[in-house]
This record gives C-alpha cells, structure tokens and sequence, in this order.
C-alpha cells in the first residue's frame, strides 16, 4: 500500500499568493492595483453598487472597502455619490477614466490567466477554481471584518 502524499498545501497557497501579487504589483504597466481592478471589476458588472456590498463581494469590510474607494477616487477612477433612498448609504461609480482602467484591467487579467492555466487541461483548471472556492465555504468571513 502506497503512503498518501502530502502536500504541503498552506504553504503553497501562501506562497503562490505572495509571488503572484508580488508580480503583478510590479507590473510597469499596471495603473491600478491588483485591489483597484477587483473594484472596477465589481463596478463593470454593477455600477452604482452600494459599498458595503462592493466590500463583500471583494471579501472586504467596511474599513477596508472605505479605504479602497478613497485611494480609487483619489486616482480619478471611481466617484462616491450618496445614495438616493438612503442618505446614510454610498453608492460608488465608475468615471471615464475608470473604465478606461478597466479595460486595461481586463486585458492584464487575462493574460495572467493565460499564465497562470498554460500547461493544464480545462478540467484541471476547473478542480483547482472548485478547490479554492471550497476554501470560503469551509473558512467564511469573520463577519466583524
């Protein structure tokens, strides 16, 4: 009987994060960053999304999302405008400049994935997104972030 392997997956995945943040913050090319383009890419699904649901879809809270749309803003990228029904709530939209960026962003991210998938078959690719998805379902949010 064959011993199972083990494969050191923490220490993996931390260090693939790392590397792979790492260069993509190095990127000449890159306007924004890496947290910059999840919001634009949140904001091109949705713009005028409320922030607090912009914070959860980029698994950010409200401290973190806040600080996201300011540095964003301050960039030209994005605009923060109350909200209509609820004077207490903030709605964040895209500028020209921002989708702009998110074009570029776009083009960026897929050649990462183009990297990041050269060498595997698609239904490799679908294990791995399925496993890391997994990962939220099994270690959620704490919900006071």
């Amino acid at each position: 009987m064959t011993a199972p392997r083990h494969h050191r997956l923490i220490y993996l995945l931390s260090v693939a994060q790392r590397r792979l943040q790492r260069w993509m913050a190095a990127q000449p090319h890159s306007e924004v960053t890496p947290a910059q383009a999840g919001l634009l890419f949140i904001l091109g699904k949705q713009n005028g999304i409320l922030m607090g649901e912009a914070g959860a879809a980029l698994d950010l809270g409200p401290a973190g999302i806040s600080g996201l749309v300011d540095r964003t803003a301050a960039a030209k990228l994005v605009e923060r405008r109350a909200d209509r029904e609820d004077g207490r709530a903030w709605r964040v939209w895209l500028t020209p400049k921002g989708r702009i960026a998110l074009a570029q962003a776009k083009t960026a991210a897929a050649e990462v994935n183009a990297a990041l998938t050269q060498g595997f078959t698609s239904a490799e690719i679908d294990i791995v997104a399925r496993w890391l998805t997994s990962i939220q379902d099994k270690f959620p949010r704490d919900p006071e972030d």
